[in-house]
């Protein structure tokens, strides 16, 4: 690799062609981008102290291996958008300066518009592609060529290149722009000249070194870059124009800048079994694309099963499902913000593709899924232990018996992770605050659609309190709820029983209950499902309420329902781990009075965590567990050792008495260890052991 401080117009001349891969991301500079390298132009073409201004770095590659008497093109690696915009503003210039408005056709010696142009924007002599000194990737190579021709683009072009090269003409173009200053600022570029040597360097580590700093692509373009960058020619454009290309149109309008890395995350997760951290996703790909190509696999196959994957998670996030059951099935994840369970539901509808299961199968669990999510919502149950709930029904699941281990693996949940029973969502149905339910615009909607074959348009209407929120309640109000006005009015308010949809919201305002019902557009008249029987009452009150809050949970019970199966069936589910060999018994130091007595205290407290954590005496220790183990205990004569299975440098110890036993040999899961005895400070000891059991069941 050579690297040398360089001007950047010496740089365009001497180089008979650059060109921006295939793989390379759009040029991307927008205004404000724009503008700073502008205003740096004109600051250092307008300070004759100043003998250059660095804009940054150009790393490059031969395209191929080239002769003394043709040389091939330089492919670009880094800093394509500051070459881009250099030969954006040349343009302009030269468009400027042939244009009738134009006062001096060469505003500094070396900087007429035919010098201009056959120095840094084409090749004076050549035809065809080798004519132009930059050629870009993507959509933009053809606009980039009509800037330069000064031609009309094909119909359809959409590129930055146009919105650029239209700024910088008006720059160019205004009367107080000296374009003197302009070209002695051009003048002034300079660049790091990184040239790598084809075969020798590479470029893509140079790339990722290059991207550390500074503005960082998206995971998704370090992931593009890495997987075609090393390919020839040939198979970049094979693999871009078959696979790459129509995966990221996938994404194109999904609504997210991060849409396509969400993907990949998914993806990783679904393949892998482990879902990677938001910044570790490259990183991640690139230890499974290690592995793949281990096996002796080709990239092709890696980037045909993205393609797949991305088909796949198009279909489940963004819309794009054919099939309407599913379609439909597939918003309600994305109107509940679920999308902690695509890992899971591309395995699915993987299986799905591949006939594993039919559609109505792939329905039911969607479905499921669904209830689970929306159960535990309302309930106010943690959601936080989701990701590895779906982890682990993932793999749980029985291919030769698909539903019914997903039914299997959703009731034999315990504790923190546990699916609602019908007594405990009905409950809390009709007590929960379902006004600032945040996903309280899907739950309206599917009460009043749930069976419906023309559902309504609910968007269109807004939430509406029965009995108003106003503090001061008319005296018709305060004589329907009784001398208790206030007590009822602050415990039902923002309960289901008490809310509807309406589209006449300001003109109920706080209107007696009678008024609402009669008006025009009033409860009398309401064509909403949610409204039914409302019209009928003459009066609203604490029964009423509670009675339609009833009412409104059974239909909740409907949609979203708990799976269930016969108990001799989910009896064939059952754990068939072994139970351990070993009891207390085998823990003789467990029979000294002081170690009996922390332990069992120990035990209690740690028991009581949850319900599903659980003791298996080893032999050597005692292991504390939910679906994996969180607390070992190693008995000793004059103490009890503590092994947390939490990383020290996650671990709250202002007291710093942990130790990291990572680097030597000891008993136990985890590397971080603490000892326990008479003198030790059980209430913070136990604090410790519960951040290990939180790291583990909330990771």
């Amino acid at each position: 690799m050579k690297a040398v401080d360089a001007n950047l117009l010496d740089l365009l001349k001497v180089t008979s062609q650059f060109e921006v891969p295939i793989y390379q991301r759009a040029y991307a500079w927008g205004r404000a981008e724009c503008e700073q390298l502008w205003k740096d132009i004109l600051r250092a073409g307008g300070n004759e102290e100043l003998g250059a201004h660095f804009t940054g770095s150009v790393v490059y590659v031969e395209k191929a291996a080239g002769t003394q008497t043709n040389q091939a093109p330089s492919l670009i690696i880094d800093g394509q958008q500051r070459v881009t915009t250099v030969s954006l503003i040349l343009a302009a210039l030269v468009s400027h300066l042939e244009g009738p408005a134009a006062e001096d056709r060469e505003p500094l010696e070396g900087f007429s518009a035919e010098e201009i142009r056959d120095s840094y924007l084409t090749n004076r002599f050549k035809i065809d592609e080798r004519r132009y000194k930059l050629l870009l990737s993507q959509d933009d190579r053809g606009a980039l060529k009509s800037v330069i021709d000064r031609t009309q683009p094909a119909a359809g072009s959409t590129s930055r290149v146009f919105d650029n090269f239209e700024f910088f003409r008006a720059q160019v173009g205004a009367s107080s722009t000296d374009l003197a200053t302009v070209c002695r600022g051009l003048a002034k570029l300079q660049v790091v000249d990184v040239h790598l040597q084809l075969g020798i360097d590479h470029p893509q580590l140079v790339f990722e070194a290059m991207n550390s700093t500074g503005k960082r692509l998206s995971q998704a373009d370090l992931i593009r870059n890495f997987v075609l960058m090393g390919l020839t020619t040939d198979a970049q454009e094979r693999l871009w124009t078959g696979y790459w290309r129509p995966m990221e149109l996938d994404f194109t309008g999904a609504g997210s800048e991060s849409a396509f890395d969400d993907f990949v995350r998914h993806y990783l997760a679904a393949v892998t079994g482990s879902i990677p951290r938001l910044g570790d996703i490259y990183d991640a790909f690139k230890d499974y694309a290690a592995v793949r190509m281990q096996r002796g696999e080709l990239i092709d196959v890696l980037v045909h099963e993205l393609r797949e994957y991305s088909r796949r998670y198009s279909a489940i996030a963004l819309g794009r499902e054919p099939d309407k059951a599913l379609r439909a099935a597939f918003d309600d994840l994305v109107q509940i913000r679920a999308d902690v369970v695509y890992p899971f539901l591309l395995e699915a509808y993987t299986d799905y593709d591949f006939e594993v299961i039919n559609k109505d199968e792939l329905l039911e669990i969607v479905h499921m899924v669904t209830s689970y999510v929306v159960r535990r919502a309302v309930t106010g149950w943690a959601t936080n232990s989701l990701t590895t709930t779906f982890q682990s029904l993932a793999r749980a699941l029985r291919k030769d018996r698909y539903v019914e281990s997903v039914k299997a693996h959703f009731l034999r949940l315990q504790g923190y992770r546990t699916f609602p029973t019908d007594a405990e969502f009905e409950e809390k149905l009709q007590s929960f605050d379902a006004y600032h339910f945040k996903r309280r615009s899907y739950f309206f909607r599917s009460l009043e659609n749930h069976g419906r074959k023309e559902p309504v348009a609910t968007d269109e209407y807004t939430i509406e309190h029965i009995l108003p929120q106003n503090e001061s309640l008319r005296p018709e109000w305060r004589a329907d709820l009784g001398e208790r006005w206030q007590e009822i009015q602050s415990a039902y308010l923002h309960t289901l029983g008490n809310l509807t949809l309406t589209g006449y919201n300001s003109e109920h305002s706080d209107r007696a209950f009678r008024e609402k019902r009669d008006m025009e557009g009033g409860f009398r008249e309401s064509p909403l499902r949610l409204n039914q029987g409302i019209g009928q009452l003459d009066i609203w009150d604490e029964s009423a309420i509670r009675t339609r809050a009833a009412r409104l949970a059974q239909q909740a019970l409907r949609i979203w329902p708990r799976p269930a199966l016969p108990p001799e069936v989910l009896a064939t589910y059952q754990e068939s781990r072994t139970e351990s060999q070993y009891t207390i018994a085998d823990h003789p130091n467990l029979f000294r009075p002081e170690r009996r007595r922390d332990f069992e205290r120990l035990r209690n407290e740690v028991m009581s965590f949850d319900p599903s954590v659980s003791l298996d005496f080893l032999k050597v220790r005692v292991a504390f567990r939910t679906e994996t183990t969180f607390l070992d205990v190693v008995p000793q004569a004059s103490r009890l050792l503590l092994v947390l299975n939490i990383p020290i440098m996650a671990l709250r110890d202002e007291r710093r008495v942990v130790r990291d036993v990572s680097g030597i040999g000891h008993w136990g899961v985890g590397n971080t260890q603490v000892a326990f005895d008479d003198t030790t400070d059980f209430s913070y000891v136990l604090g410790l052991v519960r951040q290990a059991y939180e790291y583990q069941v909330l990771a």
